[in-house]
């Protein structure tokens, strides 16, 4: 969906999109947000329940999506954020963040946080992308 401004929107069909009120990803110009991406399937459902690192590889791959959508790909990501339910875990998320990312070096934030929508849910993670010709 695309306004007279330049706003684009791209919806990922997730459950939440239409309560919330919110968009998987925006592109305004060159830049793109992507809304923390958890680990669901198209369905909503939990995909990797217990496994930290397919958890992390799930949230990238929809983050991946929603930038191609947007005309942008994890090589223009310049930020990312996870949030994580047990910062004891963080090797292995970040082993997925770095299989994704260890060659883009995008600036990044790992915050434990209480619980996140589902309690089945291990990481969430935010991105930003410039798109740039140069």
């Amino acid at each position: 969906m695309s306004s007279s401004d330049g706003r684009v929107t791209i919806r990922s069909g997730a459950p939440w999109e239409p309560v919330v009120g919110y968009s998987r990803a925006v592109r305004v110009g060159d830049i793109v947000a992507v809304s923390g991406s958890a680990a669901v399937d198209a369905d909503g459902n939990v995909v990797g329940e217990g496994d930290a690192y397919a958890q992390a590889s799930q949230c990238i791959r929809i983050i991946a999506d929603a930038l191609e959508k947007a005309g942008a790909s994890l090589e223009n990501v310049v930020r990312t954020r996870m949030f994580v339910t047990d910062i004891e875990l963080w090797p292995e998320f970040a082993r997925a963040h770095q299989e994704a990312f260890g060659d883009i070096g995008p600036a990044t934030s790992m915050v434990e946080v209480s619980r996140l929508i589902d309690p089945a849910m291990l990481i969430e993670i935010e991105a930003d992308a410039v798109i740039s010709d140069g």
